[in-house]
């Protein structure tokens, strides 16, 4: 039977926060970015030889037919996939959400260049494993690891495309398969970009049985369900779902459940889910506070927010802070605290500090730096927090303007936002503004008066921990 999509999501979701997950990618993957797939990669060299490649189920026996028929020669083969995949690729955005995910572990038999790539255009240095090699070597200060199982668009000569190829994998890349063997007992992955048509995948499947036995974890596949439109009368449909349940359960063998889905274009919605579900443990706090009032004086403020940082790193979030003037050192006091108190926390797992720079030194402005500063910051987090919110400017108490624009941002970019009201200045104007449209907002629609009013820290605390469970809840 196949899993659920909301087990799914939540389940890899956790693996990600967790830091166990993994990606396995096949060609299906890159084909958004106008790479072709096994067979089409293979149709002229098919051709070649008169046969004809919709008709052939062993691609990879077509691929070694070739070769036989040429004496044992391969150069037609690697020149086609160096002219294949060398030429420009278009954008793709499920490669890119894979990317941005602080997913360290990614596997693939595709010999593209998209994963690195996107890794690098995320600010995030891959170190590329494409030969036996190139395992016993690590590249300083890495983000991800890229293992290329079956070679590299660089050295075509040596990609795995052939049946000599896979008949002797376990000579020439015996250390892949020890590596792979590691990561599938330690790691939860994500089989994408597979269909049962990839000549690839029973190879592989068959490889995790032979070096798991049954010693499994839980992993998972996206398969397009059989859907009675796609055939032309109903004994082939029936048939053809008949296939697909035994598919399912026969994949359970190797530890990977089945996620099934109307249309291979869902998995960029649910990546999308995924990306937004892991930034909710991400939690942002912006404010200023240069002057307090009658309702929250200065000593009452600083325990109110380190009291605040504090439960939410009790709590498993990690705080992202630009360290406001007047906020950012009760913020860090209190996930300090915690996290110094915890054997096992570790501070950048649940601090992220920001602070802002005071002093232009190069070409762009400080208005230009912090403008990508904060959407920098912001787009890194799946809830926003606004307190207080005020600045000085000469013998004055105004707005601080800093924290309406991200709030600005964080509006824009979707997030989750909560305004504290009942702290003033900034956040007062937002709470205003989110009240009047409290219908985009509806997980604070029942703790509006609480927000507007409430001056108690600790019942404050107790507001904002129970508005995020209800968020995290309904997501």
């Amino acid at each position: 039977m196949a899993v659920s999509l909301s087990e799914f999501k939540r389940e890899y979701t956790k693996a990600i926060t967790e830091g166990y997950a993994a990606i396995f990618a096949g060609a299906g993957l890159s084909r958004s970015s106008g790479y072709v797939n096994w067979k089409e990669l293979l149709r002229t060299i098919a051709q070649d030889i008169n046969l004809d490649v919709d008709r052939e189920t062993d691609l990879i026996a077509v691929a070694q037919y070739y070769k036989n028929e040429r004496g044992g020669r391969r150069g037609d083969i690697n020149q086609i996939i160096l002219n294949e995949f060398t030429k420009n690729s278009q954008e793709n955005i499920n490669i890119e959400i894979l990317t941005r995910l602080p997913i360290d572990t990614y596997w693939t038999t595709n010999y593209d260049e998209l994963i690195e790539k996107n890794l690098e255009k995320n600010n995030r240095k891959p170190d590329i494993k494409t030969t036996q090699n190139s395992l016993a070597n690590n590249i300083y200060d890495r983000d991800a690891v890229v293992y290329k199982m079956h070679g590299d668009v660089r050295n075509p000569s040596e990609a795995v495309i052939t049946k000599d190829d896979y008949e002797t994998y376990n000579i020439k890349r015996a250390l892949f398969s020890t590596a792979l063997q590691g990561d599938l007992i330690s790691k939860t992955f994500l089989f994408i970009g597979f269909s049962f048509e990839d000549p690839n995948l029973e190879y592989i499947l068959s490889r995790i049985k032979v070096l798991l036995g049954e010693n499994t974890r839980t992993h998972y596949c996206f398969l397009k369900k059989v859907l009675r439109e796609d055939y032309e009368n109903e004994k082939e449909y029936d048939y053809m779902q008949i296939k697909q349940d035994l598919k399912v359960k026969d994949l359970n063998r190797y530890g990977i459940e089945a996620v099934l889905l109307d249309d291979y274009t869902q998995i960029t919605e649910i990546l999308f889910e995924i990306e937004n579900k892991y930034r909710l443990n991400n939690i942002f706090i912006s404010g200023s506070a240069d002057e307090f009032d009658e309702n929250w004086n200065r000593e009452k403020a600083i325990r109110f927010m380190h009291l605040l940082s504090k439960r939410l790193v009790e709590n498993n979030y990690k705080i992202i802070s630009g360290f406001g003037n007047g906020v950012g050192s009760s913020i860090i006091n209190g996930a300090l605290e915690e996290i110094m108190a915890t054997k096992y926390r570790h501070l950048d797992e649940h601090l992220c500090l920001r602070p802002f720079p005071q002093i232009q030194s190069g070409d762009k402005t400080l208005s230009e730096l912090w403008d990508s500063y904060r959407k920098e910051m912001i787009s890194d987090s799946g809830i926003d927090i606004f307190i207080f919110g005020n600045k000085k400017e000469g013998d004055k108490t105004v707005i601080a303007d800093g924290v309406l624009k991200e709030y600005k941002i964080a509006k824009e970019r979707k997030k989750y936002i909560i305004p504290i009201g009942s702290t003033g200045y900034a956040a007062r104007e937002i709470f205003e503004e989110v009240k009047t449209n409290i219908h985009e907002y509806p997980y604070i629609k029942d703790f509006l008066v609480d927000l507007e009013n409430e001056t108690d820290e600790n019942n404050l605390v107790l507001v904002v921990l129970k508005i995020i469970s209800e968020i995290k809840r309904t997501h």
